[in-house]
């Protein structure tokens, strides 16, 4: 049989916590509270009925004592006796009284007279203890009193004085008193467990609020933004919220013109094919050497859009988890070599000086195809955006120590204005649009290296002059896990 789900909900929800956390409070201690007073109430029932007792035995004790009931002689014999038939009827109890033979010679029940009882308490007495005790599960006070003279000098106990008193009637108070404090302890709790209820939903009150301007929100009907100023809590769950909320707006609109950028990117190369081939429709007895440029130019398009593409997609795979990493252990010096050896084609064709400068053989966990993306983007974007009048130069310094390996490639080029640094690794963003255009620039490499190094745990800074040149500062972990733990 399957659960209603907003049951569910309900068990798992903080009111039902509270709830059940407010009657717990309220149960237990009430449970104990009346269990100890009960208790107490009983301990100190007993305690009294034993010393009401005890103190009317004692006097009975001495008027046996300096009577000469124990010599069976019968003076004073019917008033003892009715004195004892009184203290029994009154307590509900049994008294005998033994004499120093452990003769019974006196039982108010009449069924033990002329017996000989040898107990301890009867042998305790004789030795001038007072004997009180209470036997709980038959509900009796038990008391053994020496009987003496204490006008005899000798001391010596004639008898003693066994006092059975019943206790059925406190218990049965006992049992009422625990039957009135249920009603009152249930009616107590029910109408505190009920106010408990009552603060705790209006404690709540702040969060239902939250989660309601919430859903007006993500349904477009709220203000874009969270104000429960109630509690401290509440006032830091808005404050985060609403940070959360700016972040994703940030992040909603950088998306958006992301699209619109990739857009008109990719619209620019399309717009210019269709362009060149409509004038070349357009023309239909135009020269051969015309058609070979207009051909050129549609080739140089395509191009232009396949690179476009391929960044794009580099992006994205960038995008993914670093758990789409291939780790592996990579020569750094060699891979460098590799790259510089890849671009001195393009420095060439641009008159620029290449220069590799190592200090030390450098191992790391990389993965080589991600590392490679970056550090090209980085040696080409120094090439391309440089001097050209042969006096241009890029200089790729590696260095290392004992946890980080430091790639620096420095530049003689156009350099970076101090207020376009900060958006430089931003999508299809671009310093000099001309410029980049005339070499083919997407806007995209700069945020493919900066990815790819922050995929690797590591970090880039950009320092440039205008004019003057730029400098990028890469620092990557040499093990990749040990980067990560930092």
């Amino acid at each position: 049989m399957q659960k209603n789900p907003r049951i569910l909900q309900f068990f798992k929800s903080l009111k039902f916590r509270l709830i059940l956390l407010a009657a717990v409070l309220v149960i237990v201690p009430g449970v104990i509270l009346s269990v100890g007073i009960l208790n107490s109430y009983h301990k100190r029932t007993i305690s009294i009925r034993e010393s009401e007792v005890l103190s009317q035995a004692k006097i009975l004790a001495n008027q046996i004592s300096t009577s000469s009931y124990m010599d069976g002689s019968g003076q004073g014999t019917a008033t003892i006796q009715a004195q004892m038939d009184m203290l029994t009827t009154i307590y509900n109890g049994r008294i005998m009284i033994v004499d120093s033979t452990f003769r019974i010679i006196y039982d108010t029940y009449n069924i033990g007279m002329h017996k000989t009882i040898i107990s301890e308490e009867v042998i305790k007495s004789f030795s001038g203890q007072e004997i009180v005790s209470y036997d709980a599960e038959n509900n009796y006070i038990e008391m053994s009193i020496p009987v003496s003279n204490p006008e005899d000098a000798s001391g010596m106990i004639r008898g003693v004085l066994l006092v059975s008193v019943s206790t059925d009637n406190v218990e049965l108070a006992l049992s009422h008193l625990r039957q009135v404090a249920v009603i009152i302890c249930m009616t107590v709790m029910a109408l505190l467990i009920f106010g408990s209820v009552l603060f705790i939903l209006y404690l709540m009150r702040p969060l239902r609020r939250i989660s309601d301007e919430i859903a007006a929100i993500e349904t477009g009907y709220g203000d874009y933004s969270l104000q429960v100023n109630d509690y401290t809590e509440t006032i830091r769950i808005c404050e985060k919220f609403n940070t959360m909320l700016a972040h994703m707006k940030v992040m909603d609109d950088s998306r958006q013109e992301f699209v619109s950028n990739v857009s008109h990117e990719l619209k620019t190369p399309l717009t210019s094919i269709k362009v060149l081939a409509d004038s070349i429709n357009s023309m239909p007895d135009a020269p051969k050497e015309l058609y070979q440029e207009f051909m050129g130019d549609i080739t140089n398009e395509i191009e232009r859009e396949t690179k476009i593409v391929n960044d794009l997609l580099s992006l994205v795979k960038m995008d993914k988890s670093a758990a789409d990493l291939n780790i592996a252990a990579v020569n750094i010096n060699e891979l460098l070599e590799q790259i510089l050896k890849r671009l001195q084609p393009i420095a060439d064709k641009q008159k620029v000086e290449l220069v590799l400068e190592t200090f030390r053989p450098i191992t790391a966990e990389v993965d080589e195809v991600k590392l490679t993306l970056a550090i090209t983007n980085l040696i080409e974007n120094g090439i391309k955006y440089n001097k050209t009048d042969g006096e241009g130069w890029v200089h790729v310094t590696l260095n290392a120590d004992h946890q980080y390996f430091y790639l620096k490639v420095e530049d003689s080029g156009i350099g970076i204005p101090e207020e376009d640094l900060e958006h430089i690794y931003e999508r299809f963003y671009r310093v000099d649009k001309s410029h980049s255009r005339e070499i083919g620039g997407t806007g995209l490499g700069l945020a493919i290296a900066r990815s790819s190094i922050l995929m690797h745990r590591g970090a880039i800074k950009v320092y440039s002059v205008p004019e003057e040149g730029t400098t990028f500062d890469v620092r990557i972990p040499l093990l990749y896990h040990v980067g990560g733990a930092k």
